[in-house]
């Protein structure tokens, strides 16, 4: 549970929660109310799922208005950055238990409770407000609640200006308890859904400021149009308003509920939900359900939030941790099914665009990682036969296409059996970063991670069909002698660089740990192994992950930020990824041993820093990325799949380990 409380700052304030809907939509905003970021919303729907997301209930302005007072229960941020009403000063908690709860101490006996919820049983993002304390009830009666929508009706990447377009016009019911309304005639109908009195009003909000995106050197003023106001009588029990998105047919059918029964129907979707979230177990796993989503007739994990969609590699990763090693092996199944069904030349997608069916076929490493996570999941033993057999057909495909060649260059050398890929303009490993028609780190050749993964790609499926056994013989002999750099014992990170022979990158960067950890096969043990690790944990090794690069190269970058291009190329030229944490500590217990001490110091040195994590930034969750000069401010995306995925996975070799010494 994360818990908050005075006093803040403004830091704190703008730490982020998020309420995912199983579909790609969610509704996410900061501690403090203030939405930083265009992305923050009520009501962000997914028209296509996972993707067509779009932004209808950006937020709320609302305040109690009581003895001729107002109390103003909501912050906005205005060009050129104005902060009104400012509640800051204000006495105010929150925790995230079982869900976004603020207290709001009004006075010294008097306590509001607002809370917000997404219902995956329903979509409908769920809204509550009511007094708390000893006078709580007497005074109710003098406190009337008032709550404008802010809407937009726009792609969620896109900004909203005031325009004649917008359709203010709304559509009530069950005595104005049911309103409902479609700003443009392409995107669903919103409704809202109440035990108050709706109040036509239109208006427009103008020069909203999102300083998130203003930090990302991207366009950060949006202007949003409120419909009308909903009033409440708090004597009358608890405020409910409860947001949903419908195509327009639906609205000649909207059910004319009274508003009691709105009331009945929010307490109903609370209890339903709690009991949901409580049957998935520990705080990070209610977190990682977050990005388990449904696409097509099956399911597919989120990279993150709130600009990601489903990328293969990050699937394929994230999958490990957040469902296999956590026991949801259903999904995990019918993730790796759907996925498998997308193979072309031998090749999964790493992408899937917000709109289209359209894959992108440009990654060497996400067909391997896929394969890296079928063997996790056949190793459970929970595949049918039939399964089985169709997941190792998948796999054998990559492998027979990777060997006979693929796009991209993508195919295993004649000469010694390792994995060449690349082609000028593309960027196919996971240090992907690419400015128009700049990559960043274009890594052509024989990338060191690459080949641990085919390495481990090929004994895998030797373990059903011995035509894979002799060329993973023949690669990993390779391995051991063409990537140990002479210098320090530890490994280079590219070899046949732009495809010349003999040319060499020794840039320390964290790719070559996965030769000790984070894959079932370690290539290295012993002295070699150790030396990866000592390198590692002298030059990358920070509190949040490892860095892209060391800081001695005159290539890196302790920095994230500025403009998309200042951003990208420091993506990975020393930016700190949490993610990389799984594999190194596995990485360090095979070297340094696993028993009861080594264990009880990797998860005080390496995990507890994550744990501590989870109460900043994305609550309850990991960030993407942080910056690799201290104090490691964290950046990207405040909610990533595989860097969470990753702390599961560790965590639950941690037990095993455990398990097996007792």
């Amino acid at each position: 549970m994360t818990h908050i409380g005075r006093p803040f700052d403004i830091t704190r304030l703008e730490d982020e929660w998020l309420e995912a809907d199983g579909f790609g939509g969610f509704a996410s905003g900061t501690v403090g109310t203030l939405r930083t970021r265009r992305y923050h919303a009520l009501l962000l729907t997914a028209t296509r799922a996972p993707g067509g997301r779009v932004v209808l209930v950006n937020g709320i302005e609302a305040w109690l208005e009581a003895d001729g007072k107002r109390y103003p229960l909501s912050m906005q941020r205005y060009l050129p950055d104005v902060i009104y009403p400012d509640l800051t000063a204000s006495p105010l908690e929150f925790n995230t238990e079982p869900w976004p709860t603020w207290r709001l101490q009004l006075d010294p006996h008097i306590t509001l409770i607002a809370v917000v919820f997404v219902s995956k049983a329903t979509r409908e993002t769920v809204l509550r407000w009511r007094l708390e304390g000893s006078e709580a009830a007497s005074a109710a009666g003098g406190f009337s609640l008032k709550v404008r929508p802010l809407l937009s009706g726009r792609d969620y990447h896109a900004l909203h200006h005031e325009n004649p377009a917008f359709n203010f016009n709304a559509q009530t019911s069950g005595d104005q308890a049911c309103v409902s309304w479609q700003p443009y005639g392409d995107l669903p109908v919103i409704n809202a859904v109440t035990n108050g009195v709706y109040t036509h009003a239109p208006d427009w909000y103008r020069n909203f400021c999102y300083v998130r995106e203003r930090e990302r050197g991207l366009d950060f003023s949006e202007d949003l149009a409120t419909p009308g106001v909903f009033s409440f009588n708090l004597a009358d029990g608890e405020a409910v308003m409860i947001f949903s998105a419908s195509i327009a047919s639906s609205v000649l059918a909207f059910p004319a509920s009274a508003p009691a029964g709105n009331a009945a129907h929010a307490t109903e979707l609370a209890r339903i939900e709690q009991q949901r979230r409580g049957a998935l177990g520990s705080r990070l796993q209610r977190s990682a359900d977050a990005y388990v989503v449904a696409r097509n007739e099956g399911r597919t994990i989120l990279a993150g939030f709130p600009w990601f969609t489903d990328w293969g590699r990050d699937t394929f990763i994230a999958m490990r941790g957040l469902l296999i090693a956590a026991g949801r092996l259903a999904e995990a199944e019918a993730i790796l099914l759907e996925w498998s069904g997308t193979l072309s030349k031998g090749m999964l997608p790493n992408r899937f665009p917000d709109y289209g069916d359209t894959p992108e076929y440009n990654s060497v490493d996400a067909s391997l990682w896929f394969v890296i996570a079928v063997h996790d999941y056949l190793a459970t033993n929970h595949a049918k036969a039939n399964t089985r057999t169709h997941l190792q057909q998948a796999v054998e495909t990559i492998l027979t296409g990777y060997t006979n060649g693929t796009r991209f260059n993508i195919k295993a050398s004649s000469d010694d059996g390792l994995l060449g890929a690349g082609v000028p303009g593309v960027q196919l490993t996971w240090m992907d970063a690419k400015v128009g028609d700049w990559v960043v780190t274009p890594r052509i050749g024989k990338p060191v991670e690459v080949q641990a993964l085919w390495i481990n790609a090929l004994r895998i499926a030797a373990t059903w069909n011995s035509r894979w056994q002799p060329p993973a013989e023949r690669a990993l002999q390779a391995f051991h002698e063409r990537f140990t750099d002479p210098s320090t014992q530890a490994l280079v990170d590219n070899v046949d660089v732009d495809f010349v022979k003999g040319a060499v990158d020794r840039s320390i960067r964290p790719n070559q740990i996965f030769a000790v950890g984070g894959l079932p096969f370690p290539l290295l043990e012993g002295a070699a192994a150790r030396a990866v690790v000592n390198q590692v944990e002298a030059h990358l090794l920070t509190p949040l992950g490892l860095r892209t690069l060391a800081p001695s190269d005159p290539a890196y970058r302790g920095h994230y930020g500025g403009t998309p291009l200042e951003r990208d190329g420091a993506y990975h030229q020393g930016t700190v990824w949490p993610w990389l944490l799984g594999p190194f500590v596995e990485a360090w217990l095979r070297v340094h041993g696993a028993e009861p001490d080594a264990r009880a110091q990797a998860k005080a040195r390496f995990l507890d820093p994550l744990y501590a994590h989870l109460d900043h930034a994305g609550l309850d969750h990991l960030s993407e990325i942080a910056d690799g000069a201290a104090p490691h401010t964290p950046a990207g995306t405040p909610f990533q799949a595989w860097s969470l995925g990753e702390l599961l996975r560790i965590e639950n070799l941690l037990v095993r380990l455990e398990s097996i010494a007792a």
